[in-house]
């Protein structure tokens, strides 16, 4: 299987485990995978009336930093650009709370580790 296509493959389960982690906490999804010219959110969910703009990062081991630490300065950038882009498309959530979230995957990419990072950090810091 060529190197994209299993990379692809493994951001999918790792991801869709994210989601159904976070489903379980109670959130409530609301886009996945949501593409802009700018970047991509992975996750966008809903928990209470506050919009969640989530990163998934997945590291099979720690040895060059976990996942959280691969959102730098600049993918945060690229991560409010695309928000602020979601939330022109659906206005309905644009006077709303929204917050930054990461998830930090590990390990074995069909049964990883999650570590979820509430509020991670804020569109203000970028």
């Amino acid at each position: 299987m060529p190197a994209a296509i299993d990379r692809r493959a493994r951001g999918t389960a790792v991801e869709a485990a994210a989601r159904d982690q976070l489903a379980a906490a109670g959130l409530r999804p609301v886009a996945a995978n949501a593409n802009f010219r700018l970047g991509e959110l992975d996750l966008v969910m809903l928990d209470g009336d506050t919009l969640v703009f989530i990163e998934v990062r997945y590291r099979r081991d720690d040895r060059f930093g976990g996942g959280a630490a691969s959102v730098d300065w600049r993918k945060q950038r690229k991560l409010v650009r695309a928000a602020q882009l979601f939330l022109q498309r659906h206005p309905r959530y644009a006077d709303g709370p929204c917050r930054f979230d990461v998830v930090q995957a590990e390990g074995d990419a069909d049964a990883p580790e999650l570590t979820w990072l509430r509020d991670a950090f804020r569109a203000d810091d970028c």
